[in-house]
């Protein structure tokens, strides 16, 4: 046999070799813990769903789940960090809005989409919500806007800083409205909500989460919700779209991806028990207390189309702050 048929063969053999082993972990996968990355800080809107999600799963299928924080640059590290490791189904990306957000800010180095195998949505929502500081005469979102108008230094709002979903949603409001409402930045959305209560600020664009409890301390007050329906928590408080404010929606997603090349059988086996997680009561009860619900619709190819749509519109909201295009 001469070095090059020798050569050919052996190559032959990895190459049938490497196919095979694949073939045999995606067919007993998984065979060890599965880590789901949160790129955002423990206790937030991804971590907590994820480690909900998390526990159940493992508790139905008897597989390992640990859940790993890996934050920086709006959740680009830690997606990057997906990025990188092996298409095998043991590294996952808890992934959120902000994918889709960054893009029309900052470079990023993936496409959130062809870069990654995308599994399904774990949560929808939670939507923001428009919340003033409970000592303010204004009872309507028409009172408010007529206030800013008459005298634009009276009023401003608290924001959890550049191309976050509050201070997007600001820049639509003043857009909409006509009106100059300034945007103070803080280092988080907690913060953003204390500076309200506190008097810093006469109000925010926070998440149903971070506005209940000040609400129910009579320190805040709701004035509308941005999302296409009215919710549980507040029903006598109207949408944005029914004050005028036509398309005027903000709310969150957690999803689930895996490198891309990962194998169809593994997406395939985590999209099955993804469903049946998240539609376990447990499950849907604590994304209740969240302010968040359960997608119906729930195949790889429809998140898919979500994250489409959502970066389409999202481009269109980033248009508002002058923002131009980022180069890709």
């Amino acid at each position: 046999m001469n070095l090059t048929l020798r050569a050919l063969l052996t190559a032959g053999a990895i190459c049938l070799t490497a196919a095979f082993g694949m073939r045999v972990d995606a067919q007993n996968y998984p065979s060890r813990p599965i880590t789901l990355v949160v790129p955002f800080a423990p206790g937030g809107l991804s971590d907590v769903p994820a480690r909900v999600f998390a526990a159940i799963m493992q508790e139905r299928t008897g597989a390992t789940l640990v859940v790993e924080n890996k934050t920086g640059a709006s959740g680009v590290l830690g997606a990057s960090h997906v990025l990188r490791a092996e298409p095998d189904g043991y590294t996952l990306l808890v992934n959120a809005l902000a994918d889709v957000q960054n893009l029309h800010y900052i470079s990023v180095p993936y496409d959130p989409i062809k870069d990654f195998a995308l599994v399904g949505q774990m949560a929808e929502g939670p939507p923001l919500v428009l919340m003033i500081d409970a000592a303010l005469p204004y009872k309507t979102l028409a009172e408010l806007i007529a206030a800013a108008k008459a005298d634009p230094s009276k009023v401003s709002f608290s924001t959890s800083g550049p191309a976050t979903s509050p201070a997007i949603a600001l820049t639509q409001l003043n857009s909409l409205a006509g009106t100059k409402i300034q945007d103070v930045p803080y280092r988080g959305s907690g913060e953003a909500a204390r500076a309200v209560v506190s008097s810093a600020v006469q109000g925010t664009f926070t998440f149903v989460t971070g506005a209940k409890p000040l609400v129910d301390d009579g320190k805040a007050r709701v004035l509308a919700i941005a999302y296409p329906k009215r919710i549980s928590s507040w029903p006598d408080v109207p949408t944005m779209a029914e004050l005028g404010f036509a398309g005027f929606e903000h709310a969150g997603f957690v999803g689930l991806a895996a490198p891309a090349k990962t194998p169809a059988q593994v997406i395939a086996y985590l999209n099955k028990q993804l469903n049946e997680t998240i539609n376990t009561p447990t499950f849907k009860q604590r994304m209740e207390q969240l302010g968040m619900t359960v997608p119906s619709d729930n195949t790889s190819e429809a998140f898919a189309a979500y994250m489409r749509r959502e970066i389409a519109r999202q481009a269109e909201l980033a248009k508002l702050s002058g923002h131009a295009p980022v180069q890709r």
